[in-house]
C-alpha cells in the first residue's frame, strides 16, 4: 500500500511539474541589453519548456540550445525572403542554419519559419511575390538535404489573412482574404503536400486595443455574458480565440483542406503600454488558456490537441512600437528574466511565479533624475523627447504603469531610461543641466525605474564550437 501511494505521488509530481504537451514559447531578442543566451536556455530547462520559436537563426541562441533536446523553430526574417527566391541561396541557408547544427548533440530543429507575418496589410504587398517562392525553395532544400521528413518549412501568418464576410460574420463563413485568396490556396496546398502545418498568430488582446465597443470578457476564456451564435451552425462562441481559430478552419475547408494541421505560432497578453495591458489581465488570460490546452479541449470546429507557442518569453525594449506601445511588453518574464505574475505551465491551475533568471548581473544602483535645481526649463520638452527617442518610454503612456507620474516624474523616468541604455555613462545624465544622478530608487507604486542589465558580449559557447568543429571534421573524413 505504501509503495502504491509513493507511485501515485511521483506520478502527480510529474504531471504538475511538466509543461503542457505541445506548449512552446517565442524567444525574441530585440533588446539593447540582453540576458546571456545560456541564462535564457537555463530558464527554459528550469520551467520545463520543451519547444522554442526563434525569429532568426542567431549563432549564440543556437549554440546555447545545442544538446538540450529542446525543439526549435528557426526563422528567416522578411528582409531575406527575396534572396531565398534563388534556390542556390536557399540551399546555402539550409547548410548554414540547419545542416550545421544537425548532428548528435546539436540543435533539435523541427520547423523553419519562412518570414514573419509577411502578408500584413500594413506591408502594402511588399512580400506578396517573394514569400511563396522562398517557402518552396527552403522546403525543397530541406528535402534535398535529407531533412524533409523531420523538418518542415512553414509561414507564420497574422490572422488578418482570413475573415468572414460582412453579411455573414460567423466562423463558419471564414474565407481567405479576397486579395490573396489565390496565393493562400497555393501556399496551403504546398504545405499540405509536404505535411507541414499552417502557422497562425492569434491575439485576443488586439481585439480590445483601440476598440472600446468590443465586449471585454469575450477576449478571455472564463465566459462571456453574451455568447456569439454562429447562425449557420448554431455553435455558441464564448471567446474570440475560438471564433478566430474556427474562422481559419473554415477558410482551409473552403479550399479543400479542412483537416490541415494548425499551429498557433503566437498567442499571449502584454503587461504594459495600454490601458488593457497589465499583469492582472495577463494572469486572467493565461489562467484561461493554459488549462484549456492541458485538457486538449480545442475549439468547436477543431476539438483536441493544438500546438501553441506563447508570445513571448521576455520583454523586448527594442521592438518597433508602430502597432502600439504594448509591443515591448509581451513577455511572461521582464527584461531581466524575472517573472511578472503567477502561471502554471502544466495547465493544472497551480499558479505560482515561474523560475526566473539566476545570477543576473545589473549595472550599479544608480539612477538619473530631473534636476530640481534646474533654472532654464525652456528645453525640457525637447530633452524628454530626445531621451524617449533613444530609449523606451512606453510605460508613460495613457493607462500604462507610469501614467500617474507628475511632470517632474515623467522627466525623471525618461532621463533614467536613456541613462540606463547608455550604460550609466555620466555624460548621459546631463540633458543641458536638467538632470542629475542619484543613488535613491525613484520607483513609485506600479512604476518601476529600472536598473539595466550589465552589458554582455554574447558569443558561441566554446563547447558548442568544439562540437561543430568535430562534426565538420567527421563529415569531411567521409566525403
Amino acid at each position: 500500500m505504501g509503495r502504491l501511494w509513493i507511485l501515485k505521488w511521483v506520478l502527480l509530481v510529474g504531471v504538475l511539474g511538466c509543461c503542457i504537451e505541445g506548449l512552446g514559447v517565442n524567444w525574441g531578442t530585440m533588446a539593447n541589453h540582453k540576458l546571456p543566451p545560456k541564462t535564457v536556455v537555463q530558464m527554459f530547462k528550469d520551467n520545463g519548456i520543451q519547444k522554442v520559436k526563434l525569429f532568426d537563426a542567431d549563432q549564440s541562441s543556437m549554440g546555447a540550445l545545442a544538446g538540450t533536446g529542446i525543439e526549435v523553430m528557426v526563422a528567416i526574417p522578411n528582409d531575406q525572403l527575396v534572396a531565398m527566391g534563388d534556390y542556390n541561396r536557399a540551399k546555402q541557408w539550409v547548410q548554414r542554419n540547419v545542416s550545421r547544427y544537425t548532428f548528435d548533440g546539436g540543435v533539435t530543429i523541427k520547423y523553419v519559419a519562412v518570414g514573419n507575418e509577411p502578408f500584413l496589410s500594413s506591408y502594402n504587398g511588399s512580400f506578396l511575390n517573394v514569400t511563396f517562392p522562398a517557402l518552396q525553395n527552403i522546403q525543397n532544400a530541406l528535402n534535398e538535404a535529407g531533412y524533409g521528413d523531420t523538418i518542415k518549412a512553414t509561414v507564420p501568418l497574422n490572422a488578418d489573412v482570413y475573415n468572414s464576410p460582412v453579411n455573414t460574420p460567423y466562423p463558419s463563413a471564414g474565407r481567405f482574404r479576397s486579395d490573396i485568396n489565390g496565393l493562400m490556396t497555393q501556399i496551403v496546398q504546398f504545405l499540405s503536400k509536404n505535411n507541414a502545418p499552417f502557422t497562425v498568430n492569434i491575439y485576443p488582446f488586439l481585439s480590445l486595443y483601440g476598440n472600446d465597443n468590443f465586449p471585454f470578457d469575450y477576449a478571455f476564456f472564463d465566459g462571456a455574458s453574451n455568447p456569439v451564435v454562429d447562425m449557420n451552425t448554431g455553435i455558441q462562441y464564448t471567446n474570440v480565440f475560438d471564433a478566430n481559430f474556427d474562422t481559419l478552419v473554415s477558410s482551409l475547408k473552403a479550399v479543400g483542406l479542412g483537416d490541415m494541421p494548425i499551429l498557433v505560432g503566437e498567442v499571449g497578453w502584454p503587461t504594459d503600454g495600454d490601458k488593457n495591458a497589465n499583469a492582472g489581465n495577463a494572469y486572467r488570460f493565461y489562467n484561461g488558456l493554459l488549462p484549456r490546452l492541458a485538457a486538449n479541449k480545442g475549439t468547436p470546429l477543431r476539438p483536441g490537441f493544438i500546438e501553441v507557442y506563447l508570445f513571448s518569453f521576455l520583454d523586448e525594449n527594442g521592438k518597433s512600437i508602430a502597432p502600439g506601445n504594448f509591443e515591448r511588453h509581451w513577455g511572461i518574464f521582464g527584461y531581466d528574466g524575472q517573472p511578472k505574475f503567477g502561471m502554471d505551465l502544466s495547465g493544472q491551475g497551480q499558479n505560482k511565479l515561474l523560475v526566473g533568471a539566476q545570477d543576473v548581473q545589473y549595472l550599479p544602483q544608480k539612477w538619473c533624475m530631473f534636476n530640481p535645481n534646474a533654472k532654464d526649463l525652456s528645453k525640457l520638452a525637447d530633452n524628454i523627447d530626445y531621451a524617449c527617442t533613444f530609449s523606451d518610454c512606453t510605460s508613460l503612456g495613457y493607462g500604462s504603469s507610469c501614467n500617474n507620474l507628475d511632470a517632474n516624474g515623467n522627466a525623471s523616468y525618461a532621463f533614467n531610461m536613456y541613462f540606463q541604455v547608455q550604460n550609466q555613462d555620466e555624460l548621459a545624465c546631463n540633458f543641458q543641466g536638467l538632470a542629475t544622478m542619484t543613488s535613491q530608487n525613484l520607483s513609485q507604486g506600479t512604476c518601476k525605474f529600472i536598473i539595466q542589465l550589465a552589458s554582455s558580449s554574447p558569443s558561441l559557447d566554446d563547447s558548442f564550437v568544439s562540437l561543430v568543429s568535430m562534426a565538420l571534421l567527421f563529415t569531411a573524413m567521409w566525403v
